[in-house]
């Protein structure tokens, strides 16, 4: 997982104060007026930012399968180019279609690109304004990443539950990946409060985000529903410049195992700095945990789940 956008630039400080909480969602928590915030984007300077570097590390030395990126956060910057849906995206502000690079980067040494998607949109003013405008206009993003990158893995989705009684049209916007991408694995992230939950039947894959997976219960399932966890690596999903509670080694790779005994993926975050490189603490922990998994790759990679292992001498309950 890669959460990297203009709240990388701010990494959790405004004015002085820091935030309490996650970076990327800075813009919220401190009520920053969206004027003021779109400036960032004239700041926005990521000359660090080597695709190829980046995801041929991801193969050769972390052991990574596939990667997840940020095309767009609920501070609503693209990192695409939105084919004039609106300028706020990257090609207006740097001259680079940065995903682009990414699934270039991406098909050149075999891993599977996904795209994280924000439904919820602090920037967009139809968000809260006309709703059925808004959903319009984030049916026409996704149309754009389904149908101008290649072949993707699939599109992770996250923001639903800020609106818990609305009706987000879910059927027509699936519909819209199915048209371009009918092998895409689809995920919606049903929040903090509902982790595992299935939801719509177009839902491939769910999440139990920051915490532990369970088994998944296929009985009666009309289709197979993967699943997966996706910790941070400290307590950022953005750069924290100030967040130093970072999980041991260990840790992540007793977490991977138990994903992995649960049946389910473990999608573990990386936070790039403003610059689009990869922190020296975060770089130096996935290269360790690489050197593991290629001992014990097998194990994770071909693994199945297997039944409870509760009882005594087990270390994962």
């Amino acid at each position: 997982f890669i959460h990297w956008g203009l709240y990388s630039i701010l990494a959790g400080e405004y004015k002085g104060r820091k935030t309490d909480r996650i970076a990327e969602w800075i813009e919220n928590d401190f009520n920053i007026p969206v004027e003021e915030y779109e400036k960032l984007a004239e700041q926005f300077n990521p000359t660090g930012f080597d695709a190829d570097a980046f995801v041929k590390r991801a193969k050769e030395q972390w052991g990574m399968k596939y990667i997840v990126l940020t095309t767009r956060h609920h501070d609503g910057f693209s990192l695409f180019d939105t084919k004039g849906l609106s300028t706020y995206d990257a090609p207006h502000a740097i001259g680079r279609d940065l995903i682009r690079e990414y699934v270039e980067a991406c098909n050149k040494y075999e891993i599977i690109p996904f795209f994280y998607h924000t439904t919820l949109d602090w920037h967009e003013a139809s968000f809260n304004e006309d709703f059925k405008t808004y959903l319009k206009y984030l049916r026409d993003s996704v149309e754009i990443l389904c149908s101008e990158y290649g072949k993707i893995g699939g599109l992770w989705f996250d923001g639903n539950w800020s609106k818990p009684h609305e009706d987000w049209e879910e059927d027509a916007l699936y519909a819209v990946i199915r048209k371009h991408q009918p092998d895409a694995i689809i995920v919606n992230n049903t929040g903090l409060s509902h982790r595992g939950e299935k939801g719509n039947i177009e839902i491939d894959s769910v999440t139990f985000e920051q915490g532990r997976p369970s088994r998944m219960n296929q009985d009666g399932a009309t289709k197979y529903v993967s699943s997966e966890m996706c910790p941070t690596l400290n307590d950022h999903w953005g750069i924290g410049n100030n967040d130093f509670n970072y999980k041991s080694l260990p840790e992540i790779t007793e977490t991977l195992c138990y994903s992995r005994r649960m049946g389910a993926n473990y999608l573990l975050n990386v936070g790039l700095e403003a610059d689009g490189t990869v922190p020296i603490m975060q770089s130096a922990m996935l290269k360790e945990v690489g050197k593991w998994i290629k001992l014990e790759g097998e194990a994770i990679y071909e693994g199945r789940p297997c039944d409870d292992l509760s009882g005594e001498g087990s270390d994962f309950m």
